[in-house]
Parts: C-alpha cells; sequence; structure tokens
C-alpha cells in the first residue's frame, strides 16, 4: 500500500473569498478555522474522507520563487515513522523549513526537491 493525498496547501493573500470561491467551484463546505487564519475546505465527508481537503493559509505577499502548493499525505497500512523510513528510502529527504520540533508532521522534499508534509493520521487507502 502506498500514500494518498490527505490536504492542499495553498498561500493566499485573502483565505475567506478565497474558500468561498473553492468552495462554490468544488462543492465543499468549510470544514474549519484556525486562530492564525487558515480557512480548511473540504468535501462534506470532512477531512480523511473522499477527497482531500484544501487549506488556504495567510500570506501578505505569497512567494513567487517557489510553487504556492504543497503536498500533505497521510500513511494508509502503517503508522508515521514507518512511513517515513519508506519515504525516505524511495528518495525523499527531510526539509528544514523552520520546525520546532514539536510539529506531528514531517517536512519532506521529493528528489527534485518539491516539499511536501507526512502528517501522523492513517487513512483509509480508499
Amino acid at each position: 500500500m502506498a500514500c494518498r493525498i490527505s490536504e492542499l496547501v495553498l498561500d493566499c493573500r485573502d483565505p475567506e473569498a478565497l474558500a468561498t470561491f473553492w468552495c462554490e467551484v468544488l462543492d465543499f463546505v468549510v470544514l474549519d478555522r484556525e486562530g492564525d487564519g487558515s480557512v480548511e475546505i473540504g468535501a462534506r465527508d470532512g477531512f480523511g474522507g473522499t477527497q482531500p481537503t484544501i487549506i488556504l493559509s495567510p500570506s501578505e505577499n505569497p512567494e513567487k520563487a517557489k510553487p504556492r502548493l504543497h503536498i500533505d499525505v497521510s500513511a494508509t497500512d502503517r503508522d508515521q515513522d514507518a512511513e517515513l523510513e519508506r519515504l525516505l528510502a524511495l528518495g525523499a529527504r527531510k526539509v528544514d523549513v523552520g520546525q520546532t520540533g514539536q510539529e506531528s508532521w514531517d517536512v519532506l522534499a521529493d528528489p527534485e526537491g518539491n516539499e511536501f508534509c507526512l502528517l501522523r493520521a492513517r487513512l483509509s487507502p480508499v
């Protein structure tokens, strides 16, 4: 078994306005709002359901030099540590983006340097 996409994260200037747009486009609903202004949207069956959720994360100046989108994945058949080892063996590498060490996720890069996160939650493979 492999991973599946669980969340997509998009830096943006106005999370609420973008949430309204994407909810209409995808027939999603607002699932959560965080204290930092982030808005999570997704299918009506929620996080871990049939589709990835999208987290719209506030940024005054979304960077143009790197992609404004990164993928979060969750293991479907093993714990986070085992999945981390599997991903590293496949060619992923750990990346330091200023983590404190208290996060419940691992920040990695694929062989071409595209950043993504391995989350703790394990999801159904479907």
